[in-house]
C-alpha cells in the first residue's frame, strides 16, 4: 500500500475538480487529483457538448422544413442518421481532446487513478493502492443519470442520456421520460430528426420553469410540436427482441402499452456521495445525504471538507461547477482561512426551441411564504415585430421587478433566442439594476430585445402602481 500525504485532495477530475486544483495550486498547496473513470468533463463527454451537436443538426432539418412560410421550397429532405451521429462524435470526440490536453499537462505525481473513498475526516484509500493522510479535501465527483425502478434491469433498450451519444445511427423510435431540460433537448432533437419521439412526465413540469404562465404557454407551444404527455405514471417496461415494451398510465387511470427502439429515461441525475465513504466524516447531511455547506464558501460546516459542482446538487450546471469549484479550492488551501467566493446571478437555459431560460430569483423563489412583494411585466412573442420577421413568434417572457425600490429581480420565458436576452437581463440582474435604469439602455430596431424592452415598460407601469393589498396579489400557485 502506497502512502501520501498532501495538504488538498480533490475528488474527481471534471469541471469542478480540475477548477479546485487549479485554485488550490495558486494557493501553494500540495495538490492531488484523484478519479476513478476516464478523464474529460460530463460537459465534453455526455453533456451540453454533444448535446448541442445533436441539436445543431435537427435544427438543420428543421429550417428546411420550415422554409417553405417563407416561399423557399426546398427539395426532398433525406437524413442520414449514420452521418448525423458519426458528426456528433467526432466533435464530441474533439471536444473531449481539448480537455484532455489540459489533464495531460497536470504533472504525473498529481495524478491518481482509482475510487476515492473516506476512512476518516483527514483520510482517504484509493482502491486498494494509496491511503492518503490530508489536511483538506475537495469533493467534486459530480453526478450520474437516475434511472427509475420501474426501468431498471430490462436490458438494452432501457438507456440514460449518456448512451445516446454513442449511438452509430438514428433509432427509429424513442420514448422519453422527463420533461426536464434533458429530456426536452433529447427529444426535441431526435424528432426533428425523423425519430419517432414520445415524451412522458410524472406532473406537468416543462425545463425549469416555475411561473404558471410561462409554463402553460411553454406546455401549448412544445405540445404543438411534440407528443408531450403530462400527468403520466411508468407502469413497467419489459424488453421485447429489439424493443422494449412501455406500459404507461394517464392521469384517468388509463393503461397503455406501446412498442419503442429505446426508453430514455431523463429524469434527471444524482449526486455522486453515496458511495465515497461520507459516513466517516462526521459530516452533518441533508435528507438525500448530500453534506451541509455554504453556498458561498462551499464549506461543509466547520470542517476542512469542501464541495463543489454536481456533487453538492446546488446548481448543476457547468458555469456554476467552475465556480464553485474555484471557491471550494481556494479555500481548502486557505483554510481556516475561508472566504466567500463570487457567486452570479442564477442564469439556467433550455436549448429547446423556442428556448427556455431563467435567471435571477424564479417565481417560486419570490413566492416563498406566501408573500407577494414583487410586481410582474410580461410580453408575448405572438406580434413582436422581429420574432415574426423569422416565423419564430412563440412563447412569452414575464419580468419580475421589487415594489418601493424597482429593484430588478429575475425573469422565466420561453422564447425566439432566450439565450440571448437572458445574458442581458441576468447581468442587470447581477449589476443590481432597477427597472427605469434598465430602461434607460439602448434598444436597436428591429431586434428581438424590443419585445424584452415592452415587458420591463410593463412591470415599470406595474411598479408605478405600488404593491396592491395581500388578497389582489398575483397567484402564487404553480401549474400547467
Amino acid at each position: 500500500m502506497n502512502k501520501l500525504t498532501v495538504d488538498v485532495a480533490v475528488i474527481g477530475t471534471g469541471t469542478a475538480g480540475l477548477s479546485a486544483y487549479r485554485a488550490a495550486r495558486a494557493q501553494g498547496k500540495r495538490t492531488v487529483l484523484i478519479e476513478s473513470g476516464p478523464y474529460g468533463t460530463t460537459c465534453a463527454r455526455v453533456g451540453c457538448m454533444p448535446s448541442k451537436l445533436l441539436i445543431a443538426a435537427s435544427e438543420a432539418a428543421h429550417m428546411l422544413q420550415a422554409a417553405a412560410g417563407f416561399g423557399v421550397h426546398a427539395g426532398q429532405v433525406r437524413i442520414d442518421g449514420q452521418e448525423v451521429m458519426g458528426r456528433v462524435r467526432r466533435e464530441r470526440d474533439r471536444f473531449v481532446g481539448f480537455v484532455l490536453e489540459g489533464v495531460d499537462n497536470i504533472p504525473a505525481e498529481d495524478k491518481l487513478l482509482g475510487h476515492a473513498r473516506f476512512t476518516g475526516p483527514h483520510s482517504l484509500q484509493v482502491d486498494d493502492h494509496t491511503s492518503i493522510e490530508v489536511s483538506r479535501v475537495v469533493i467534486a465527483t459530480g453526478s450520474r443519470p437516475f434511472l427509475p425502478a420501474e426501468l431498471r434491469d430490462v436490458g438494452p433498450g432501457v438507456i440514460v442520456s449518456d448512451q445516446v451519444f454513442d449511438w452509430t445511427d438514428l433509432p427509429e423510435s424513442v420514448a422519453v421520460i422527463g420533461t426536464g431540460v434533458i429530456g426536452l433537448e433529447l427529444g426535441q432533437a431526435l424528432h426533428r430528426l425523423g425519430v419517432r419521439v414520445s415524451i412522458f412526465a410524472r406532473g406537468g413540469s416543462v425545463a425549469q420553469i416555475s411561473d404558471p404562465e410561462v409554463l402553460h404557454v411553454a406546455a401549448k407551444v412544445l405540445g404543438a410540436e411534440l407528443d408531450l404527455r403530462f400527468q403520466h405514471k411508468i407502469v413497467s417496461a419489459r424488453q421485447d427482441g429489439a424493443d422494449v415494451l412501455l406500459t404507461t398510465r394517464d392521469g384517468a387511470g388509463a393503461e397503455r402499452i406501446e412498442r419503442f427502439q429505446y426508453v430514455l429515461a431523463a429524469a434527471g441525475r444524482a449526486p455522486n456521495v453515496d458511495n465515497i465513504g461520507i459516513e466517516t466524516t462526521g459530516l452533518e447531511l441533508d435528507a438525500k445525504g448530500i453534506p451541509l455547506f455554504d453556498p458561498l464558501t462551499m464549506q461543509c460546516g466547520t470542517s476542512a471538507i469542501f464541495i463543489a459542482g454536481d456533487a453538492n446538487n446546488e446548481r448543476p450546471l457547468l458555469p456554476e461547477a467552475a465556480d464553485h469549484g474555484k471557491i471550494a479550492g481556494d479555500n481548502a488551501g486557505r483554510y481556516p482561512g475561508v472566504h466567500p467566493g463570487l457567486r452570479r446571478a442564477p442564469l439556467a437555459i433550455a436549448f429547446t426551441e423556442p428556448q427556455v431560460a431563467t435567471l435571477g430569483a424564479s417565481y417560486r423563489e419570490l413566492c416563498a411564504g406566501g408573500r407577494h412583494k414583487f410586481a410582474v411585466g410580461k410580453v408575448s412573442f405572438e406580434n413582436q415585430g422581429r420574432s415574426r420577421v423569422m416565423l419564430q413568434n412563440h412563447g412569452v417572457l414575464r419580468v419580475y421587478g421589487e415594489y418601493g425600490s424597482c429593484l430588478f429581480l429575475g425573469a422565466e420565458m420561453i422564447g425566439p433566442r432566450a439565450e440571448h436576452l437572458s445574458h442581458t437581463l441576468a447581468w442587470a440582474c447581477q449589476m443590481r439594476m432597477t427597472v427605469p435604469q434598465m430602461l434607460e439602455m439602448p434598444f436597436y430596431h428591429p431586434v428581438i430585445e424590443e419585445g424584452m424592452r415592452t415587458a420591463l415598460r410593463d412591470l415599470a407601469a406595474e411598479l408605478e402602481k405600488g404593491a396592491p393589498a395581500q388578497s389582489k396579489a398575483p397567484d402564487c400557485t404553480p401549474g400547467v
